[in-house]
């Protein structure tokens, strides 16, 4: 079975094709969709049949995927994640919404995939309208992890929607078009020792946030 090619304006995202989108992945189906850096493949976090169907199209192990949670704004960080200081917490604050994926000491809320508690949680607030909203209408975060041109390199994002749908109309439920991507990641800062550790270098600059 095909997957639906959604268009949605990257601008002015109309709710009704919001909802169209919110519905698949509440009946347990697997997006894509687009970030402030490159195209995301997720679901509800809280399917754990979901999220390991997006592992294997991803070829991850579910026991040691490092996947993201993208969050509508700062009020869901504080469910799954420890050690969020105060001055942390106003860094977090400026930077968001913006490129960066923020890793934190997971809490004992986190969901727990492959039956494992997870470590560490990386949050994402992207700077997009389709996604943020898609999140606030579902009214928890989505598991997400990138699109790549191939799985087996570390540099190569798909940028263009149609060839994205393409390649994964077969292994995916929808397929969001809201224009071109980026090629470039968000920068990943590591928030676990209560400092700013700069894990990947991508799209965002931490330093003028700091």
């Amino acid at each position: 079975m095909s997957a639906t090619l959604l268009r949605i304006h990257p601008d002015n995202p109309p709710i009704s094709r919001i909802q169209q989108a919110v519905e698949v992945i509440r009946k347990g189906g697997v997006i894509i969709y687009p970030t402030d850096t490159v195209y995301g493949i997720g679901c509800d976090i809280h399917n754990a049949k979901a999220v390991e169907r997006v592992c294997r199209i991803k070829g991850l192990n579910p026991d040691k995927a490092n996947l993201s949670f993208i969050c509508h704004d700062l009020s869901h960080i504080s469910d799954y994640a420890h050690g969020i200081t105060t001055p942390i917490y106003k860094v977090l604050k400026r930077a968001l919404p913006g490129p960066f994926t923020f890793l934190f000491e997971a809490s004992s809320k986190a969901p727990r995939h492959g039956g494992r508690q997870r470590k560490t949680v990386g949050i994402r607030i992207p700077d997009n309208p389709i996604i943020l909203q898609l999140v606030r209408e579902l009214g928890n975060p989505i598991m997400s992890t990138s699109v790549r041109e191939d799985e087996n390199t570390l540099d190569e994002y798909v940028t263009d929607p149609d060839l994205i749908y393409e390649k994964y109309r077969s292994m995916v439920d929808l397929v969001i078009d809201g224009g071109f991507g980026n090629n470039i990641p968000s920068t990943i800062i590591d928030c676990t020792n209560d400092d700013f550790e700069l894990i990947r270098q991508g799209a965002g600059d931490i330093e003028q946030y700091l």
